[in-house]
């Protein structure tokens, strides 16, 4: 399957003035904003396209797909984000590819991923719904987790992560990720980053701080069908 360059790049740029539009609405400067093209179902060809239109961060949630996919484009330079919830089974197997995981929620899943080959940067997801089954720590435990993953040989704490709940207004979401964030900064001071923000509300999420949006269909265009 072949990339249509002329749509990605079109999708491209319009994100991109929508991302320099929202930076400077919030007072912030665009460069300081990492836009990560997650990829999900989309063949290396998309992704070897995106490459040439200058994107160098790109996103996957499940782990067979990323890694096949990092062994065939092992000749870039490109940075690899794991978006998706994590198995700590697997856990060990995504930082031989990935640079970022942006989805720790339990210490079954630090631990697997104690290193003392490299570090690998990391966020702590942060659940901000009611159902204790999605993914992400629950807000009481946000402190102690990050105590853990701060512990841990092999991880450097990036800062906090989560997906604003479809029920709730994007913005009001962020702001609770924001103030998330300043309880991690309390205990690691260089975890300033917040991973938010996806195709329908990255300029929300950039109005809150947002340092690390995951974007997709709003760049690739709609997912094909999974294979």
């Amino acid at each position: 399957m072949s990339a249509d360059i002329t749509q990605l790049t079109s999708r491209l740029e319009i994100v991109r003035g929508g991302v320099a539009d929202a930076a400077r609405a919030a007072g912030r400067d665009s460069a300081s904003i990492t836009t990560i093209v997650v990829t999900k179902f989309h063949p290396v060809a998309v992704i070897r396209a995106l490459h040439d239109l200058g994107i160098r961060d790109f996103g996957e949630n499940r782990h067979q797909e990323a890694k096949d996919k990092a062994a065939m484009l092992a000749d870039l330079d490109m940075t690899w984000h794991f978006v998706g919830q994590l198995q700590s089974k697997k856990a060990r197997q995504a930082r031989s590819y990935a640079q970022v995981i942006h989805s720790l929620d339990r210490d079954s899943v630090v631990d697997a991923l104690v290193s003392r080959d490299r570090d690998v940067d990391c966020f702590i997801q942060l659940n901000l719904t009611d159902d204790q089954g999605r993914g992400g720590v629950l807000p009481g435990d946000l402190e102690r987790l990050a105590e853990k993953v701060v512990a841990t040989e092999g991880l450097r704490l990036l800062g906090v992560m989560a997906v604003a709940p479809l029920d709730t207004e994007p913005r009001a979401a962020f702001a609770q990720v924001r103030q998330a964030s300043d309880r991690v900064r309390a205990i690691d001071p260089a975890a300033t980053s917040i991973s938010a923000g996806m195709s329908g509300d990255y300029r929300e999420a950039i109005l809150e701080g947002a340092t690390h949006l995951r974007i997709g269909s709003a760049i690739t265009g709609n997912r094909p069908p999974a294979g």
